[in-house]
């Protein structure tokens, strides 16, 4: 094979100016050199094996350390959660209104256990405007009143849902003033169970209950009609089977029987609805548990915890609206609502206190039952009384 030798360079002065060297042949087999030589046996730009990388085209890079890339990568995901969670946990921490002090409750009774919740429904229109009450039915009355309430139980056999209708005929015990701090003596005094909370509050709502039944109520949650609206918005709506055709027009429900979803607006005329209902109180109880189950079983899934485009307008809506006692944490309402959702799946009871009649207006509730009931609930017990 025939290669090309280029001569001497040009003398000083004559470089890019005279006429270029022509090159000159060797056949290979003659004089030539080392260079003809290194050449021919593939040396010539560089060590053996073509350079330092060995492939004949210059250095190369080393081979990735995917351990080490696989181990930062973990490390840093695992970083942005802890401070994503721990961030979550601290916003909405800080968004529950721990407004009320269980402490000023006198005379309580004795701790059981499990852990007992007094739901509260309040008829409350703070922060709703003109526009909102008109289209929620709520009308203007100023204050707030209970619109439905219930005692949540919960424990190691399950969980148990029991509504106090707000016509229940109670005893006013002695009490404290939420504000005042004033003692007031009791008198012995037959009212209303809704009556406790117009008169002095959560408190006094809390000391009534848990004198008239002996249970030693744990926490307090209220959520007022604007809240309780927004929370069912934000997930989308909630699932309901109507037992039946509801037109009442005082609480806005124009509802059909069967399956349906029902928006915020259409929920909270659906757990008020009273006179389309022929039980009344007894029967209107029993749709707001079966609704509040519903919408627990709604809020914990993973279709709105792992969402955050469901998951924090969900937790804005509801943490904002809610009013909870001073002791109340986010794992204390999180074990709320997951034992609201057991018992829409089968594995709890729902009932309401039970009745041995009325008088007055007043629903009276059966003594030996509510005894037996508080007994099996301070023990923990499956329950087996049955309600009204």
């Amino acid at each position: 094979m025939r290669q090309v030798r280029r001569g001497p360079a040009a003398p000083p002065g004559q470089g890019g100016y005279g006429v270029p060297q022509q090159p000159s042949y060797v056949d290979g087999h003659g004089s030539g050199g080392g260079y003809d030589s290194g050449y021919n046996t593939g040396q010539v730009y560089g060590a053996p094996g073509g350079g330092p990388g060995g492939d004949g085209h210059g250095p190369q890079r080393p081979a990735p350390d995917w351990r080490r890339r696989v181990k930062w990568t973990a490390i840093t995901v695992a970083t942005v959660l802890v401070v994503t969670t721990v961030g979550t946990y601290f916003w909405a921490d800080s968004k529950l209104n721990r407004e009320v002090d269980l402490s000023k409750v006198i005379e309580r009774p004795e701790k059981g256990e499990g852990t007992n919740y007094l739901i509260v429904g309040s008829d409350s229109r703070e922060g709703m405007s003109d526009e909102d009450k008109k289209k929620l039915h709520t009308g203007s009355a100023e204050g707030k009143r209970t619109d439905s309430m219930m005692i949540l139980h919960t424990g190691d056999n399950g969980s148990t849902l029991i509504s106090l209708p707000r016509d229940s005929n109670v005893e006013i015990p002695s009490f404290v003033g939420s504000d005042s701090g004033k003692s007031y003596p009791g008198t012995g005094r037959q009212v209303k169970l809704n009556a406790a909370y117009a008169e002095d509050g959560p408190e006094l709502l809390v000391r009534t209950v848990e004198f008239n039944t002996g249970l030693h109520i744990d926490h307090y949650v209220e959520i007022g009609f604007g809240g309780f609206a927004g929370i069912v918005d934000a997930v989308g709506g909630v699932e309901m089977d109507i037992p039946q055709d509801i037109k009442d027009t005082k609480s806005g429900a124009d509802l059909k029987k069967g399956k349906q979803t029902l928006n915020g607006e259409e929920a909270l005329a659906f757990v008020r609805t009273r006179y389309a209902l022929a039980g009344s109180d007894l029967d209107r109880t029993k749709n707001q548990q079966k609704f509040l189950s519903a919408l627990a079983n709604q809020v914990a899934t993973p279709g709105t915890v792992l969402n955050p485009f469901t998951f924090y307008p969900t937790m804005g809506a509801g943490l904002d609206s809610l009013i909870v006692d001073e002791d109340m944490g986010l794992f204390d309402l999180a074990d709320m609502f997951w034992s609201m959702k057991g018992v829409s799946g089968g594995e709890g009871t729902s009932m309401n206190m039970p009745i041995a009649g009325s008088a007055g207006g007043n629903l009276l509730w059966d003594k030996a039952k509510v005894k037996q009931l508080v007994n099996q609930l301070n023990n923990d017990e499956k329950v087996t009384v049955k309600g009204g």
